[in-house]
């Protein structure tokens, strides 16, 4: 049968992987992501694409399937012409697409730990103007509440396993969604993007944002979308204030994203390299897996590095 366990239990067990890349998997796939809505376009328009993606990566030996929830919102639904019920709709599909890829990985004979996780990212990803790399996005708390807020009592009701509140770049923001969290019984993590080794995109020091999340009470903390070679002193930061507080990171190719022309510069890796997931597991971290640029040969490069960890 199918493992799907807690995140408790898989953070306890690591080390693991996660999945990689959505939307960048989805463009290799010849998908046209151009447009405010980014992969959640898919959602009304093709959903079985973001469904296969998600099988792929639990194929790999993902063990979180991440939704396509990280830029979907009533906000940006409606303005895409759509109705705030399209939007919940739409929403509630998102984390049942990865219920169904789960089910279909297990039928293929996957039988590894599989957790469906709802994505929350940032404000700042509605824009599509690269803000979630920013942070200040020039809104107060209360309308920053309201945001998480109302997608946040869509994503519980669609049941997912796990909350990945991904790719936060500013700790105003992170304190607006754990007010937000308040009353909500979903097992969650808080991700970072970070801008080097020390701070988040915003300029806070990592260090700040460990205590916030320990404090709160969240499950694991993370950093995620942020240069590979950043990792490894941004997680020593980490574990110096919150050396019990689980850590998953998942970060991206090592590009940079230009929000003007909506796409990656730079040069970068199609894996990551076996030393540093084997340095960031040694570091503590319990789940490595690959956020833009990244996909289904990292995930499997990843899973390879936590077998033999497990030997």
């Amino acid at each position: 049968m199918t493992a799907t366990h807690s995140l408790t239990e898989l953070l306890r067990r690591g080390p693991a992987a996660l999945d990689g890349g959505l939307a960048s998997e989805l463009e290799a796939r010849g998908h046209d992501l151009s447009g405010d809505l980014w992969s959640a376009r898919l959602l009304r328009d093709d959903p079985a694409a973001i469904r296969d993606v998600h099988t792929t990566y639990f194929l790999a030996g993902a063990t979180v399937g991440i939704s396509a929830s990280y830029q979907a919102s009533r906000s940006g639904f409606v303005r895409a012409g759509l109705t705030a019920e399209d939007a919940d709709h739409l929403l509630t599909l998102s984390v049942q697409l990865v219920r169904e890829a789960r089910a279909v990985a297990a039928g293929a004979g996957a039988h590894h730990p599989m957790l469906v996780a709802a994505s929350v990212g940032p404000y700042g990803a509605t824009l599509h103007d690269g803000s979630e790399y920013r942070g200040r996005y020039g809104v107060d708390f209360e309308q920053l509440l309201h945001f998480h807020r109302e997608r946040l009592e869509v994503l519980v009701v669609a049941r997912p396993d796990l909350l990945a509140i991904e790719t936060i770049p500013d700790l105003d923001e992170s304190r607006a969604i754990l007010e937000a969290l308040r009353g909500f019984e979903v097992p969650a993590w808080m991700s970072f993007s970070c801008a080097d080794s020390a701070t988040t995109c915003a300029g806070q020091p990592i260090e700040e944002a460990a205590a916030l999340v320990a404090e709160a009470g969240l499950a694991a903390i993370g950093v995620n979308c942020t240069k590979p070679e950043h990792v490894g002193g941004l997680v020593a930061r980490i574990r110096a204030v919150a050396p019990e507080l689980p850590v998953v990171v998942y970060p991206n190719a090592g590009r940079v994203f230009d929000g003007v022309a909506h796409e990656w510069l730079g040069d970068g890796g199609d894996v990551l390299p076996d030393s540093a997931v084997a340095s960031w597991f040694d570091a503590g971290v319990a789940l490595v897996g690959g956020c833009c640029g990244l996909g289904p040969q990292a995930v499997e490069s990843v899973v390879a590095v936590a077998d033999r960890r497990q030997v």
